[in-house]
């Protein structure tokens, strides 16, 4: 049995996650402002946790994974956006991960090998219009894991997976009808938008051991949009 860290993983892919690792036998603690809506059988253990007013959380003193799934979709033009719109995406995206960091990495060092996982969005890669103050934050994040992955290998690997649009509460603005859905399918050379339980799927590979050999990586779980080109 291994012990996983989650924050932020009340919905979506990160409930997803919680609920793999859990019929695989782990143990899964999740931060996050709000529990499950639903029951997640096994060994779990929720605390309340919100990132930008961070307190102080009681955490064993030794996990093998972390993933921190906080993100944000705020899509404007550059003229619509003020600086506090930049800060917010900055720190929810970002800045967050770093109080909660310091916290548990004596405990991954002590559960060496271990993992650490984030997230970032195919918009840093792809240059998006009114992508610029999430793409900005989720840049710091591309950056932030290659230079964590080199400082803590070989004990603890990093990496992030760089999703396109994909079905959870959060981008459920985009995809509120039939229209929309078919649009955003459209644009990716896969003809769909994202499965949480299939970005779940991925999320886990990188965490375990399975994927021992990959560190510094960000993985493009896009439908194809970022390297492929319809004729």
């Amino acid at each position: 049995m291994k012990r996983f860290l989650i924050a932020g993983g009340n919905t979506g892919i990160g409930l997803e996650m919680a609920k793999i690792l859990l019929e695989g036998g782990n143990e899964v603690w999740m931060l996050a402002r709000r529990e499950p809506g639903l029951a997640l059988i096994g060994n779990f253990t929720f605390q309340p946790y919100d990132i930008l007013h961070p307190e102080t959380v009681s955490l064993p003193d030794e996990f093998h994974g972390f993933a921190y799934m906080p993100g944000t979709i705020n899509l404007k033009p550059f003229r619509g956006l003020n600086d506090g719109d930049f800060r917010h995406d900055m720190e929810v995206n970002f800045l967050g991960a770093l109080p909660l960091l310091r916290s548990v990495l004596p405990a991954l060092k002590k559960g060496k090998p271990s993992s650490m996982l984030f997230f970032s969005t195919v918009a840093v890669s792809q240059g998006m219009p009114f992508h610029s103050s999430i793409a900005a934050a989720k840049g710091a994040v591309e950056g932030f894991v290659r230079s964590m992955a080199a400082e803590l290998a070989p004990d603890i690997r990093v990496n992030a997976i760089a999703p396109s649009l994909t079905r959870t509460p959060l981008a459920s603005g985009l995809l509120a009808n039939a229209q929309k859905e078919e649009a955003s399918a459209a644009r990716h050379p896969l003809r769909r938008i994202g499965d949480p339980a299939e970005m779940a799927k991925l999320a886990t590979f990188l965490l375990s051991d399975v994927s021992g050999f990959i560190s510094g990586q960000i993985v493009h779980a896009d439908g194809g949009l970022s390297a492929l080109r319809s004729l």
